[in-house]
């Protein structure tokens, strides 16, 4: 019924979560229930602990599965030096055989993931290591010669093999501001995440108007990830129109895990495969 969509199971490493055994055996029971992929948030501080590191759980779930897509949404580059996530990324995508996805962004500060260290937290510096750093890890992956001096990093390397793999990236948005808009563009998806509402396929359509008045190609695949509760599985009604998305243009629904009280109700939910009609 939605052949236009795929289906990933989206989970916060933290609290019933934080133990990356769960995760990895979340992410093995829903490769066998028919799941496309499974992907993280990433955060270092969370009121409900313990808390896993994404990128170390990822290179376990890559070694325990097959087919999965896997990766972070989102992992901020403002937070995570950008060459570090670059090899994080290498990594993981080699060991996957070439089913990682990064997804970034900005980031938010409501948990103290900036602020509580001493990182810079104000939207318009993030935004702008955000789009220096992005450059940053596209040319290392791809091997490129680095001589670069910019508002935030100055790194210098000679060029190498670049990855095996391609490494695509997905851009996070919680608003549909022109700059925003432009940036993910240049991407291979968005992942539109707004605080106050789940997207309809009306919001869908218009992200995909707005990307190509920023100059996305109409013929170029692009990947629209859309994140809400659509599985029959869970204890009350879902009333989610997925093909209606899946028209409008969303390529990928994520199931979120965030009500993960009591955890065995995730487990149904996955087990209970992807919601596909």
């Amino acid at each position: 019924m939605h052949e236009k969509l795929r289906f990933g199971v989206y989970l916060p490493p933290f609290g019933p979560f934080g133990d990356p055994n769960v995760l990895v055996e979340l992410a093995v029971r829903a490769e066998a229930a028919g799941w496309d992929g499974v992907f993280l948030w990433d955060h270092v501080v969370s009121a409900t602990m313990p808390i896993a590191d994404p990128w170390t759980t990822l290179a376990a779930i890559a070694q325990a599965t097959e087919t999965l897509l896997l990766g972070p949404a989102v992992t901020p580059l403002a937070r995570r030096r950008p060459w570090t996530v670059a090899r994080h990324a290498s990594t993981v995508s080699r060991l996957s055989r070439g089913r990682l996805v990064v997804g970034t962004g900005v980031g938010v500060d409501e948990s103290g993931d900036f602020s509580g260290f001493g990182e810079p937290a104000d939207l318009a510096t993030r935004a702008s290591m955000l789009t220096e750093g992005l450059g940053l890890m596209r040319a290392m992956w791809g091997g490129e010669a680095i001589e670069h001096a910019g508002p935030h990093y100055r790194v210098n390397l000679p060029a190498t093999e670049p990855e095996p793999y391609r490494i695509p990236v997905w851009m996070a948005s919680s608003t549909d501001h022109p700059r925003v808009i432009r940036r993910a563009a240049g991407c291979d998806g968005i992942f539109p995440n707004p605080e106050d509402h789940e997207l309809t396929p009306e919001d869908v359509a218009g992200i995909r108007r707005a990307l190509r008045r920023a100059g996305l190609p109409a013929g170029r695949p692009y990947d629209i990830a859309v994140r809400g509760n659509a599985s029959p599985a869970w204890e009350e009604d879902k009333d989610v129109d997925l093909a209606g998305l899946a028209e409008a243009g969303a390529t990928w629904w994520l199931e979120s895990l965030i009500h993960f009280d009591p955890l065995e109700l995730s487990m149904r939910v996955v087990d209970a495969g992807p919601p596909r009609g």
